[in-house]
C-alpha cells in the first residue's frame, strides 16, 4: 500500500538523472515537493537524514529510492512505465554515434566559451560539461569490467591536460576505442547485474542509462554551439536519440526559478 505522506525530489541543476526524474513524475500527474539541493538551506541535512548523500532522491517520509533509475522509481510511486527498449548491441551503436557527434559540437564551441559557468552551476562549466560526456561511458565500462560506478565519477572535473575542445574530443576518441575494445572482447554479451552507488541494477539498464545520460548532455552541447551561434549541422536526430528514454527538456527550466 502507498504511503499518503507527500513525495519529496531532492534534485540539483545540471543533473540529467533529476530532470528525468522530476519530468517523469510530473507526467504521471503524481505530485511532489521540488526540492534544490543547492538552494533550499536545509536540503543536505534532510538527506543526511535519510543516510543519502546523492541525487535524485524521490523520498516518502522515511521511505526513499534513488531515482537513477526509472523503472525503480515507477514501483515506488505505484505506476506502470512500459517501453520497448533498445538491444545491447543498439545502445552501443548509439552511444559511438553520440560520442562523434559530441565530438563535433564541442569542436564548434568558441574557445573563450569553455570558461562560462553553468546556468545554476557556478561550479561547472562548458568545458566540464564536455568533458562530463567522456566520463560517462568510462564510468559504464569500468563496472562492467568488475569495478564499481560510484558517484565520485559523475563528480569529475577536467584534468589541467584537458582545457582545450582540441583535449576534450581526444578523450571521446580514447573512450570510443576502448568502449569497442570492450564489446569486442566481450562478445556482444553483457553481465548480469553492476555494482553501482545506487545499488546492483541488470547491466542492461545501466547501460541504457550510461546512453540516454550521454544523449542528453549531447543535445546540451549542441544548444550550446546554436546559442553561440556556431554551426552544429548535422545535428541530433533519430538516429542518435530515437528508442531512448530522453527527458523532454534539454535544460531544467526549474532552474532559472530557483536561482532568480
Amino acid at each position: 500500500m502507498i504511503s499518503p505522506e507527500p513525495i519529496r525530489v531532492f534534485w540539483q541543476p545540471g543533473c540529467s538523472s533529476c530532470l528525468a526524474a522530476k519530468e517523469f513524475l510530473t507526467a504521471r500527474e503524481v505530485p511532489f515537493e521540488s526540492i534544490n539541493v543547492r538552494a533550499a538551506p536545509t536540503a543536505m541535512a534532510d538527506l543526511a537524514a535519510l543516510g543519502v548523500r546523492t541525487v535524485p532522491v524521490v523520498a516518502r517520509g522515511s521511505d526513499y529510492v534513488l531515482a537513477q533509475d526509472l523503472d525503480e522509481l515507477a514501483r515506488f510511486v505505484g505506476v506502470v512505465f512500459e517501453r520497448d527498449r533498445l538491444a545491447p548491441d543498439a545502445l552501443i551503436e548509439r552511444l559511438h554515434l553520440l560520442l562523434d557527434a559530441a565530438q563535433r559540437f564541442v569542436m564548434a564551441l568558441p574557445p573563450d566559451a569553455l570558461a562560462t559557468p553553468l546556468r545554476g552551476r557556478e561550479d561547472r562549466t562548458w568545458l566540464s560539461l564536455a568533458y562530463h560526456v567522456s566520463v560517462i561511458p568510462e564510468a559504464f565500462i569500468d563496472a562492467a569490467q568488475g569495478g564499481e560506478l560510484s558517484y565520485a565519477y559523475y563528480e569529475r572535473m577536467p584534468p589541467a591536460a584537458v582545457a582545450t575542445s582540441v583535449a576534450v574530443a581526444h578523450c571521446y576518441r580514447v573512450i570510443g576505442e576502448r568502449l569497442a575494445l570492450w564489446w569486442s572482447n566481450c562478445a556482444g554479451q553483457l553481465p548480469a547485474t553492476l555494482r553501482t552507488y545506487y545499488g546492483t541494477p541488470p547491466a542492461i539498464t545501466v547501460l541504457e542509462r550510461t546512453t540516454w545520460h550521454v544523449a542528453q548532455h549531447t543535445r546540451q552541447l549542441e544548444s550550446l554551439v546554436r546559442q553561440c551561434g556556431g554551426d552544429s549541422s548535422p545535428g541530433l536526430g533519430d538516429a542518435e536519440l530515437g528508442g531512448l528514454p530522453l527527458p523532454r527538456a534539454v535544460w531544467d527550466d526549474e532552474v532559472a526559478m530557483s536561482v532568480a
